[in-house]
C-alpha cells in the first residue's frame, strides 16, 4: 500500500502528496484483492482525492497486483459508517462510480445547458433519443461529472452501469489478451444497460482496441444499450480514430461543454461551498471566481486547499489576505511585460466592442466604461505614465486619464461585482 501511494509522487506538486494522498490510511480489514478502502481523515481530503486521483490510484495498484480493483475513499469517522457502508455497497456493483457527482449536485448555466439537458435524457431513455451521446469540451469542465451522474441515476435502479475511462478499458483489454479471457472482456462489456467511457480521445492511433471497441459499439446499438462517451475534442478533429467510429460517434449527438463565465463559476464557488461545509463570504467568492481559471477541478482544488490550510492554521475565519496567500501558486503573474495592444484587444474583447472604440471620441456608456477599465488596467500593469496613456486613448492631456482613473476606483470600490469583473478581465490580461 505505502508504495503505491508513494509512485504517485511524481504524479502531484509536493504539496498535494504531504496534504492529501500521505494523509490516506489503508483499511486493511474490510479491503479486498478487487476493492481498495483508504481512509481520509476529512470529508475535503477525500473529496479531492476522489475528483483528482482516484483512478491513478486503482491504475498503480493494477500494476503492483496484476488486478484492477476498484478504489473506495471514506471518511474516517465512526458517525459516518454507515453511510460510508451504503456508498461501499453502492460503487462495488458498478465500475469507480463517484458517489458524490449527481445530477442535482451539478451547476447549470449557459455553457453546459445543452450537454446537461443530453445527459439527462439519456439517464432516463435507454438506447432511444441519443445514442451514442458524446459530450466534448476542454478538461476540468464537468464532462466526468455528468458522466458518473447518468451512472448513478441508473445504478438507483438497478441497471447494469460499466462507468471506465480509456486508459481503464485499454488496460482491461490487454490484461485479457495476455491470459486468453478475452470471452471474459466481451461478456462484461457487452451484458451492460450502459456503457460510460471517459476520454475517449486516447482510443486515438491504437488499432487493435480499436477494432474490439468498434464491435462492442455494434453489438450494444443494436441491443438497445446506452453509450455515452467523453472527448476533449469532436469526432471530427480526432486523429487517429478509424473512420467507422468516426462515422459512429458522428451519427450520434455532439453535445459541448464550454468553459463558465464569471457569474457561473460564481454559482459553482457557492454551490460547492454549501455541499462541503466551507463558509465564505461574497467578497472571497468573487475573488476566487474572477482569479481562477476555467477549470472547475481547480475551483475545487482550491476550496478543499482552503479549508485544509484553515484547519491546519486553526483560524476562526477565513479573509481575503488569508485567500490571496493560499491562492498565490495559483495566480500566475506573468514575468513577461504587458504590452498595450494585449491590454486593448482583452478589454474589447471582454466588452464586445471594437479595439479602435477605445480610441475614438465614442461616449456612449459601453465604450465609455471600457474605456475607463483600459486605462485603469493600463496603468496598473504598465509602467507608462499618464500623459503616454492620454496620447493612447486620445484624450486632451494627463489630467483626463487621472479623473478616469479616479472615477474607476470609486466603482471598485463600491460595487463589488463591477471590482471582480475588472479584476477577471486583469486576470485574462496576466
Amino acid at each position: 500500500m505505502h508504495t503505491v501511494l508513494l509512485e504517485l509522487k511524481d504524479e502531484m506538486t509536493p504539496f498535494e502528496y504531504e496534504n492529501y494522498i500521505a494523509q490516506l490510511s489503508f483499511n486493511e480489514k474490510y479491503s479486498r484483492d478487487d476493492r481498495i478502502i483508504l481512509n481520509a481523515p476529512n470529508v475535503f481530503i477525500a473529496s479531492w482525492v476522489k475528483t483528482k486521483y482516484l483512478q491513478k490510484i486503482a491504475h498503480f495498484f493494477e500494476i503492483h497486483n496484476g488486478i484492477k480493483p476498484e478504489v473506495i475513499i471514506e471518511v474516517a469517522n465512526p458517525s459516518k459508517r454507515k453511510e460510508n457502508k451504503s456508498i461501499v455497497r453502492k460503487i462495488s456493483n458498478t465500475t469507480n462510480l463517484n458517489p458524490s457527482f449527481t445530477f442535482s449536485s451539478f451547476v447549470v448555466g449557459a455553457s453546459n445547458k445543452f450537454a446537461f439537458d443530453v445527459a439527462k435524457s439519456v439517464a432516463k431513455k435507454q438506447g432511444t433519443a441519443y445514442n451514442p451521446a458524446i459530450i466534448y469540451g476542454n478538461t476540468g469542465l464537468g464532462k466526468t461529472h455528468l458522466l458518473n451522474a447518468i451512472g448513478n441515476a441508473n445504478v438507483d435502479m438497478g441497471k447494469n452501469v460499466i462507468y471506465s475511462t480509456s486508459e481503464q478499458f485499454l488496460n482491461d483489454f490487454l490484461f485479457h489478451i495476455r491470459n486468453n479471457t478475452m470471452e471474459k472482456f466481451r461478456e462484461k462489456y457487452r451484458a451492460c444497460d450502459y456503457l460510460l467511457i471517459d476520454d475517449i480521445q486516447f482510443l486515438n492511433g491504437k488499432e487493435q482496441i480499436q477494432e474490439e471497441f468498434f464491435h462492442t459499439f455494434n453489438e450494444l446499438k443494436e441491443n438497445n444499450k446506452q453509450i455515452v462517451l467523453t472527448s476533449d475534442r469532436p469526432p471530427k478533429d480526432m486523429k487517429g480514430l478509424e473512420e467507422r467510429l468516426r462515422a459512429r460517434f458522428s451519427a450520434g449527438v455532439l453535445a459541448d461543454i464550454q468553459p463558465p463565465e464569471l457569474e457561473m463559476k460564481i454559482n459553482i464557488i457557492r454551490t460547492k461551498c454549501q455541499l462541503d461545509g466551507i463558509h465564505l463570504n461574497d467578497e472571497i467568492i468573487y475573488f476566487i471566481a474572477a482569479n481562477i481559471n476555467d477549470n472547475i477541478r481547480e475551483i475545487e482544488g482550491v476550496l478543499v486547499k482552503l479549508n485544509f490550510s484553515m484547519n491546519v492554521t486553526n483560524i476562526q475565519e477565513i479573509n481575503l489576505e488569508f485567500v490571496k496567500n493560499i491562492l498565490k501558486e495559483y495566480i500566475k503573474e506573468s514575468k513577461e511585460s504587458i504590452d498595450m495592444d494585449s491590454i486593448i484587444n482583452t478589454v474589447a474583447r471582454y466588452y464586445n466592442i471594437k479595439p479602435s472604440d477605445l480610441k475614438s471620441k465614442n461616449r456612449s456608456k459601453t465604450i465609455a466604461t471600457a474605456r475607463k477599465v483600459a486605462i485603469y488596467l493600463a496603468r496598473v500593469l504598465t509602467p507608462n505614465s499618464m500623459p503616454y496613456l492620454a496620447n493612447v486613448f486620445g484624450m486632451k492631456d494627463h489630467s483626463t486619464v487621472s479623473k478616469a482613473m479616479k472615477s474607476i476606483q470609486h466603482e471598485i470600490n463600491e460595487n463589488e461585482n463591477f471590482k471582480t469583473t475588472v479584476e477577471e478581465i486583469k486576470n485574462k490580461i496576466k
